[in-house]
């Protein structure tokens, strides 16, 4: 049993819009927290917001704030990231990820080897 299932994504024009889910099971989510990250051709894997089961706490990296609003139906164990007005610079391989530790707002400077589950990734690409 995959633990991470992300479904979404895909090629949109610069300032539209796409939606992300990711689907857990085989975990305790609501003892998890779920995350988004994303790596850039070239880059290193970034955090990009986070989302605790338990008590809902947020937190978004600088470069998404205000564009991407993370959310959680507990009811069917998945966290959606919507992200709104993209960029080229957003173009990435996107991954949800969990642990059982609380979202903070260092969200940018998670470690990626710290998540103990991870998702099959998906491609964004944003065209200019």
């Amino acid at each position: 049993e995959v633990p991470l299932v992300e479904s979404g994504g895909g090629l949109v024009q610069a300032g539209g819009s796409l939606r992300l889910s990711c689907a857990a099971s085989g975990f305790s989510f609501k003892d998890y927290t779920i995350y988004w990250f994303r790596q850039a051709p070239g880059k290193e894997r970034e955090g990009v917001s986070c989302i605790s089961s338990s008590d809902g706490r947020i937190a978004y990296t600088d470069s998404v704030k205000g564009r991407f609003t993370i959310s959680s139906d507990n009811a069917k164990r998945t966290v959606y990231l919507e992200m709104n007005g993209l960029k080229p610079e957003d173009t990435a391989v996107y991954y949800c990820a969990a642990d059982p530790w609380a979202c903070t707002g260092s969200v940018g400077n998670i470690v990626p080897s710290a998540m103990v589950y991870w998702g099959q990734g998906n491609q964004i690409t944003v065209s200019s």
